[in-house]
C-alpha cells in the first residue's frame, strides 16, 4: 500500500518529524530525513496492525475488503 507522508524540518533541532495525513495520530521522527521516513515506515505499519478483540459470548467476527 501506498501512503502519503509529510516530511517537516524543525529549524532549531534540524531533527525531522513525519506524519500520516490519512491515519490521525501516526506520527513519528528522526535525525535525518531517512530515518524519520524508515520510523514512520514503522509507525504506519503498528498502526495498521489489528488490535486483539475479545468477543462477547454469542458474537460474530466477520472480515471484508475495502477498495
Amino acid at each position: 500500500m501506498k501512503w502519503r507522508v509529510i516530511l517537516e524540518i524543525d529549524p532549531e533541532t534540524k531533527d525531522w518529524s513525519a506524519w500520516c495525513p490519512e491515519l490521525p495520530g501516526c506520527v513519528s521522527a528522526g535525525e535525518t530525513e531517512e530515518e524519520a521516513l524508515e520510523n514512520i515506515r514503522e509507525a504506519i505499519e503498528l498502526y495498521l496492525e489489528p488490535d486483539p478483540i475479545e468477543l462477547k459470548s454469542g458474537a460474530i467476527l466477520r472480515e471484508i475488503l475495502v477498495g
